[in-house]
Formats: structure tokens, sequence, C-alpha cells
């Protein structure tokens, strides 16, 4: 509560002085709870961001593991088809 206070003095010699005064109370004020709102907001979004980047990370390894094998599977056809070029020379060089 708020509360407007006039004073009037007068002096001897007639003169008069007028001091306002604002009193308030001493009541401490109350936020309508936005604070806790933003910081759950925030909170939401870091968890959020978290578990967008592990999930990219895991992508990343499965597409890293997926080219290796490609490598792997290359290399295998690569020794088949030697083993064959040599099956195919030994071949032509028995007869």
């Amino acid at each position: 509560m708020t509360e407007e206070r006039i004073t009037e003095v007068e002096t001897p010699r007639g003169d008069t002085h007028t001091t306002h005064t604002i009193v308030t109370d001493g009541e401490p004020r109350r936020s309508g709870g936005s604070g806790w709102l933003i910081a759950l907001i925030l909170l939401v979004a870091v968890v959020a961001g978290l578990f967008l980047f592990s999930g990219m990370s895991n992508s990343e390894a499965a597409k890293d593991n997926a080219i290796a094998d490609a490598a792997s599977n290359v290399g295998d056809a690569a020794q088949q088809v030697g083993d064959a070029a040599q099956d195919a020379a030994d071949s032509v060089t028995k007869n």
C-alpha cells in the first residue's frame, strides 16, 4: 500500500513550506513465476540439444563402421580376384 503525506509548516514570519512524503509498505514484491518458466524452458532446450548431439555422434560412428566394412569387403573381393588370376595363370602354364 502506498500513502502520500503532505505536511505544511508555517514560520513565524508567515511563510508556508509544504513537504510531500510518499510512504510504501515494506512487503516484498512477488514475481509471477516467469523466472521458473524461463529456467524450465532453458533446461528442456539443453537436454534436447544434448540428445540431438549424442544422436549425431552415433550416426557418425555408424557411418564410419559402414565405410570400414565396405573397405574390408573390397579387400576380400580383390583377394578373390587375385586368387582366381593365380589359378588361371597356373592352368595356362601347366598345359
